[in-house]
């Protein structure tokens, strides 16, 4: 369980040890553009991203850490595969954290190389495992990608480090397949007190991987089993922040922020609440509250579910309620019910 992990200190934020589950993406700019990869990590940042990955795929990519660390706020974690030099240059240049596979990395000696590093400096080290990379003796013994290889892969590397005296570790098992995911992280929660980077790898487009990442993730984090996560999605990163966010909050993990509900539509529907509600969405992103908005589209259920949130719309024929704590105030026009909603957020709390 999560307040019985290890703590692990990347940059100046904490995970583990019962500490708030923090939120990741992944840059996909070219990291040795500094001035493109700094601009989407501000964007991310401002948006609500914790810790950020950049790839780092060759000595370029590497040395361009330095100057992206002097222009953002938040802990840089370098994504490594393949060549330990690059490894150990990044942590030269300034990552708070890196990512390896051991199992790519090379021999013993050269995971060595990066783990001596890594201690000399006290960067936290994320031994990543996913389905696609699981190595051939264990899709032997298992008979293909399981959830029980996938954890013996992740164990046996977390050993190898261990063994050379440095456990600053983070394990990240990933799987496409939702279930085994889930089941992976329950059998390795039991096995380990080191934190734990939850995701669903390669989960899709942001229809499908957002659904299968909020299965698997609510699934997981709903157990007390997580740490950090990331959704993955095959779409602008910061789509991944804001189904993380809502994620966390749906399950009770995070709060803060405005929580917008919206009525399915129905033949009773007055008003272009389709519409209506992408707009409203898009609005409370701005504010810093901690409230409920609803966004209903008739007479029949929209007034007793907007009375139910702090601040709602309740859609008529061409025309909407206002209803604030419960309370009807104002009868609005339909292309007025937009700018109703803003000006009592601009003014909640007065």
């Amino acid at each position: 369980m999560r307040e019985n992990t290890k703590t692990v200190h990347i940059g100046d934020r904490v995970i583990g040890g019962g500490n708030p589950i923090l939120i990741q993406s992944m840059t996909n700019t070219k990291t040795q553009d500094v001035e493109a990869t700094v601009a989407q990590i501000r964007e991310l940042t401002k948006a609500g991203c914790e810790i950020i990955r950049c790839a780092v795929p060759d000595m370029e990519a590497a040395k361009a850490l330095s100057e992206i660390k002097k222009q953002i706020g938040i802990p840089l974690v370098a994504d490594i595969h393949f060549d330990y030099k690059l490894a150990i240059a990044a942590m030269e240049h300034g990552a708070d954290k890196i990512r390896i596979n051991p199992g790519n990395i090379g021999s013993t000696e050269r995971v060595r190389a990066v783990v001596d590093c890594a201690k000399e400096r006290g960067i936290p080290i994320r031994v990543g495992v996913n389905s696609g990379s699981l190595e051939k003796p264990l899709l032997e013994k298992y008979g293909g990608v399981t959830a029980e290889g996938l954890v013996e892969s992740a164990l046996d590397k977390v050993k190898l480090i261990e063994d050379m005296g440095y456990d600053n570790l983070v394990i990240s098992i990933k799987s496409s397949d939702v279930m085994m995911c889930v089941r992976a992280h329950e059998l390795i929660a039991s096995q380990t007190d080191h934190p734990l980077h939850v995701g669903i790898t390669e989960a899709g487009t942001i229809t499908r991987g957002n659904i299968k990442s909020a299965v698997g993730l609510g699934l997981i984090l709903g157990q007390g089993i997580g740490d950090t996560i990331r959704v993955s999605l095959t779409g602008a990163p910061i789509e991944e922040i804001k189904s993380a966010k809502l994620i966390l909050k749906t399950l009770g993990l995070r709060s803060g922020g405005i929580e917008v509900v919206s009525c399915p539509t129905c033949g009773r529907t007055q008003i272009d609440l389709i519409s209506l509600a992408g707009k409203v969405e898009n609005l409370v992103e701005q504010y810093p509250l901690d409230i409920k908005v609803a966004v209903m589209g008739c007479v029949v259920n929209g007034p007793g579910e907007a009375r139910e949130a702090d601040l709602g719309v309740a859609g008529g024929i061409g025309e909407g309620l206002l209803i604030k704590h419960g309370e009807i105030i104002k009868k609005v026009p339909e292309e007025m019910l937009l700018d109703a909603l803003r000006e009592e957020l601009e003014h909640w709390g007065e």
